[in-house]
C-alpha cells in the first residue's frame, strides 16, 4: 500500500494478484520484480489500483526499469488467467510503465476498467514509455481517452525520481542509490 506522501522502492521483490500495488502516493519503483501470482478460479491479475481523486495532486505510480514476470505457482497456468497492468481506483488515477520488461502474461488491452463500468477512462492518466518484451506491444491497447502510449522523454521524465518525487532532495541522505532520470 502506496498511500500518501513521496515514497521510493529499488531492486524490491513484488508478489501479488489483485490491485496489490495499490494508494495515492507519489512513488517510483525503480529496477523492481514485480511477480504475479496465480489468483483463485476466476479472478484476474491487476497489478496496480492507483487512488488520486482530485486532478490536482501530484501523485501517481511510477514503474520504471523494473520487470513483470509471472510467479512460480502462475506460470505453468499462465494462459488461464488474464494479468493487466492497472485499474482506476478513483477519478484521476495516473500510473505509468517506463522502459520495463512485460512477460507474456500481460493482456494485450494492458489495463482493465474498474467494475466493467466507464468510471475514469476518461480523467485517468496511463503511460507506457519504451517497454519491451512480448507484452509490449501497445497496438493493441485499451483505446481510452487517459491511456497514452508516451513517446516524448520530456513527457515520461515527469514520473521520475528527478520530477515526480523530487528525489535529489532526500534521497541521497538515504545512501539508497538511485537514477534521477530516464
Amino acid at each position: 500500500m502506496v498511500h500518501s506522501q513521496r515514497q521510493f522502492y529499488k531492486e524490491c521483490y513484488i508478489y501479488g494478484t489483485i490491485d496489490f500495488i495499490f494508494g495515492n502516493a507519489a512513488v517510483v519503483f525503480q529496477n523492481c520484480m514485480i511477480y504475479v501470482r496465480r489468483p483463485l478460479k476466476g479472478q484476474v491479475n491487476v497489478i496496480t489500483a492507483h487512488g488520486r481523486n482530485d486532478p490536482y495532486q501530484s501523485t501517481a505510480i511510477s514503474i520504471h526499469n523494473s520487470q513483470v514476470r509471472a510467479a512460480p505457482d502462475l506460470r505453468p497456468v499462465v494462459g488461464s488467467f488474464k494479468t493487466y497492468l492497472g485499474r482506476p481506483w478513483k477519478l484521476y488515477s495516473r500510473t505509468v510503465f517506463l522502459k520495463c520488461y512485460l512477460d507474456r502474461l500481460v493482456s494485450p488491452s494492458g489495463w482493465l476498467e474498474w467494475d466493467r463500468s466507464s468510471f475514469a477512462l476518461k480523467t485517468l492518466y496511463y503511460g507506457e514509455y519504451k517497454n519491451f518484451g512480448p507484452s509490449s506491444n501497445t497496438r493493441r491497447r485499451v483505446q481510452w481517452p487517459g491511456f497514452h502510449v508516451i513517446t516524448s522523454s520530456s513527457v515520461a521524465s515527469r514520473f521520475t525520481v528527478g520530477n515526480l518525487i523530487a528525489g535529489k532532495s532526500w534521497l541521497p541522505n538515504t545512501g539508497v542509490p538511485f537514477t534521477t532520470g530516464l
